[in-house]
């Protein structure tokens, strides 16, 4: 057969991702800052839009003005308000005296700002609101702190220049978490100048920054308070054994009996084990939530958005239509043009992640209704792609709509992914239990433990299946523990033991 080249028309059906359904996408799984941010720089960018709460000037209407009120002009108004409001020279001249005996804080406040005089209803002398950011107070930053007293404590630029970076190695916390040796190849400095500047610093106030361990930033405090003893220094050395709560083996590797032990715990709760806390590390961002859950008059849970957290944007077709008239220009026609088709675009992505927010968490209602209604234990085994088949959409795009969002209900506030847990198979085949319910499970058992009866890992994992029907396995047990950050059954009798013997109850054995 021979080859020949043709033509031919097939017709098929292909998903094209385009730049603007790549932007809804990622649109889905932005939360509301995030989402506000990107509007913010639509709306910098695209001189079509326009928020909502934003008129134009001249479009409000003003209001009509009461009956016998007289129309005055800003000038006469300032001028009769003026007249009306005495200022404190008027006042003290009144009474006979000086202003500063009548108004003690007025002169230095006259001196520091002249012109933050605020008249009653709070205006200053220029006719602006004060900014209330100014007054609330801050608390300084620990690298700031640190740097002010490095600058006194070392003498050369060399020195100063060390420390700094010793300080933007510093955590939260307060604790060095540079590689000195790497600090010294990099700086180009002999190791035994960094380790003089690092002692140096860690005399700084808070007493304790610039460690690298517990121990080290313990002992960094006692040393300033005089009380670094060799048996506490062999306390700061065993500090795991403390973890562990095995005070017998702690007292012998100390070397001291009960008595001294306990004294020296006391002084050791008297520490900062994190010093960097103190001081202020950035800005914190508060959880505002997506989605309101609250229960209507008629029993049934009613979804509303959070309208604060909705970025509402508006196209100015007037305006495009009034510069394409006057505009010529090819090329700004066809800017303008994209500018109307991105506008429409960004205004249709919000409308539509807004009701594909609110149709997955009405949906997380439903199936969570036994949580919302009677507490966790109630909670239901719930995956994606249950909460896709049920709202006909895939995957990938519920998982991108539980992201970074929040729904307050009567319980708390909880993020979508929260609820959202594996299924432990029941050993009656009553249904399956959500992992989340049976890890608050585990938790109250252990809470109720006392010292004389400690649940193992398998006694709780015979406990639950013989309770609730749960059948988990020992190793499960401990995973969730472990997740939970709870210590094992001994180190628990352990504690439950020091407890007791602390509210006198019983007498532990060395």
């Amino acid at each position: 057969m021979a080859l020949s080249p043709r033509l031919e028309f097939r017709q098929a059906q292909s998903l094209t991702l385009t730049p603007q359904l790549m932007q809804s996408i990622r649109l889905l799984q932005l939360s509301h800052l995030e989402l506000n941010d990107f509007v913010e720089a639509e709306l910098l960018r695209n001189p079509l839009l326009e928020r909502e709460d934003g008129g134009e000037p001249g479009e409000a209407e003003a209001p009509e003005p009461a009956e016998g009120s007289q129309d005055l002009s800003a000038f006469e108004d300032t001028v009769e308000r003026s007249e009306r409001i005495q200022d404190a020279a008027s006042i003290a001249d009144g009474y006979d005296t000086a202003v500063d005996n009548v108004f003690p804080d007025h002169a230095a406040q006259d001196q520091l700002n002249p012109q933050s005089r605020l008249d009653r209803n709070g205006a200053s002398a220029t006719g602006e609101a004060p900014d209330i950011e100014q007054y609330v107070a801050s608390r300084p930053l620990l690298s700031e702190h640190l740097e002010n007293q490095a600058n006194m404590l070392l003498r050369t630029q060399a020195d100063r220049l060390i420390a700094r970076h010793l300080i933007d190695g510093l955590n939260e916390a307060g604790y060095l978490t540079l590689d000195l040796d790497a600090l010294a190849e990099q700086l180009g400095a002999e190791r035994a100048d960094i380790y003089a500047v690092l002692e140096a610093v860690q005399g700084c106030d808070p007493v304790g920054v610039f460690a690298q361990s517990v121990p080290e930033c313990l002992a960094l405090q006692l040393r300033d308070r005089d009380r670094l003893d060799p048996m506490m220094m062999r306390l700061l050395d065993h500090l795991h054994l403390l973890a562990e709560h095995d005070m017998p083996g702690l007292m012998r590797a100390v070397g001291c009996d009960r008595e001294d032990l306990l004294d020296m715990l006391a002084e050791l709760r008297q520490l900062d084990p994190k010093p960097g806390l103190a001081f202020d590390s950035g800005p914190v961002e508060t959880v505002v939530p997506d989605v309101f859950v609250r229960r209507g008059p008629d029993g049934a849970w009613q979804i509303e958005l959070n309208s604060e957290t909705l970025p509402r944007v508006l196209v100015n077709r007037v305006y495009y239509a009034t510069v394409t008239k006057k505009t010529r220009n090819a090329a700004e026609k066809s800017f303008l043009s994209d500018c109307l088709a991105t506008a429409n675009w960004l205004t249709k992505s919000l409308d539509q992640r807004a009701q594909t927010i609110v149709k997955v968490a009405a949906e997380i209602v439903r199936q969570q209704d036994g949580f919302l209604t009677h507490g966790i234990a109630h909670l239901k085994p719930m995956t994606l792609k249950m909460v896709a088949e049920t709202i006909e959409m895939h995957e990938s795009t519920v998982s991108r709509v539980t992201t970074n969002k929040y729904l307050a209900t009567p319980r708390g506030l909880f993020e979508m992914k929260y609820f959202f847990t594996t299924a432990i198979a029941s050993s009656d085949g009553s249904g399956d239990h959500s992992a989340e319910a049976v890890r608050h499970r585990i938790r109250q058992l252990i809470e109720g433990e006392t010292a004389k009866e400690i649940l193992s890992d398998d006694t709780i994992a015979e406990m639950l299946k013989k309770e609730q029907g749960i059948d988990v396995a020992r190793r499960t047990v401990a995973k969730y523990r472990e997740a939970m950050n709870i210590p094992s059954s001994v180190i628990r009798r352990r504690q439950k033991k020091d407890f007791e013997a602390a509210a006198g109850k019983i007498t532990p054995v060395a």
